[in-house]
């Protein structure tokens, strides 16, 4: 399962979604997320699906690395749509004998369906930006979007930093607590068996030699950063500048294309959700 999580994994490649401009990227995958939540029936949550299918394949990423960041969420995922399979109104398709309350309809398999298809597009369409875009490139980006906010002191190079240090450390992290687990199965510990709390108290000698793990490695970082005389934003410049290109343009006009066409559908459509 630790495996599995691709959270802050970035493969290198030239392919179209590689080329573009990291602050495009962000801003769409925002655009994407909003309007994947604007999208309240099948047809508009199709054009969604469409683009972002769209998106995959441009990438260059091989399909089985993002099936591979679903893997992780797959429990939320069914939880819930159980859940939902209980919300809903229209014929009922199933009533639990000893609870009459608790029954299905056909709104409620709707309801589920739709919501798992949000949070797997979600998922996936968010894993491009990780994928393909580096480290450095996302500080970059984030800096330049946030930058109106100097004018209020705030420092804008330092968040940046910081959030991109931690999606870069996401892996690292994941695969320092694989090692730990295979060598406390190698000493004969027993992680996956037992009731809940006899699982929770085998994670205790996990958790601590992670944690002594990760802040060795925030002290080794600072330091490296330290003797490389780092100081933060002021007076720092950039090897890379970044710049759009038509490339660019074209997506920022694809994505409007299909916002158009899901706000279309929205007014157009009943909503799925009942």
């Amino acid at each position: 399962m630790v495996r599995d999580i691709t959270l802050g994994q970035y493969i290198p490649g030239k392919s179209m979604i590689h080329r573009m401009d990291p602050r495009v990227k962000i801003a769409l995958t925002f655009v994407f997320i909003i309007f994947l939540f604007v999208a309240s029936n099948f047809q508009g949550i199709a054009l969604m699906i469409a683009l972002m299918l769209a998106v995959l394949a441009l990438s260059g990423v091989p399909f089985g690395q993002y099936f591979r960041s679903l893997k992780a969420i797959i429990v939320i995922v069914l939880f819930t749509a159980v859940l939902n399979l209980f919300y809903g109104s229209g014929t009922v398709v199933w009533r639990c004998p000893f609870f009459p309350v608790m029954q299905i309809t056909d709104g409620g398999i709707g309801n589920a369906v739709f919501i798992s298809i949000r949070i797997i597009s979600l998922i996936l369409f968010s894993s491009v930006l990780t994928f393909t875009t580096s480290p450095t490139q996302l500080t970059d980006a984030l800096e330049r979007i946030m930058k109106p906010l100097k004018v209020l002191h705030v420092k804008v190079h330092e968040i940046s930093m910081m959030m991109t240090i931690a999606l870069r450390f996401v892996p690292t992290l994941l695969e320092e607590t694989d090692k730990i687990m295979s060598a406390q199965k190698a000493r004969g510990a027993d992680l996956e068996s037992g009731g809940l709390m006899q699982r929770i108290r085998a994670l205790v000698p996990i958790l601590i030699p992670l944690f002594v793990s990760s802040f060795r490695r925030a002290y080794d970082l600072a330091m490296a950063m330290e003797c490389r005389c780092y100081h933060g934003g002021e007076g720092r410049t950039r090897m890379k500048q970044l710049h759009m290109t038509r490339l660019d343009t074209a997506a920022i006009v694809c994505t409007a294309v299909f916002c158009a066409g899901v706000l279309f559908c929205v007014f157009r459509f009943p909503a799925a959700l009942r």
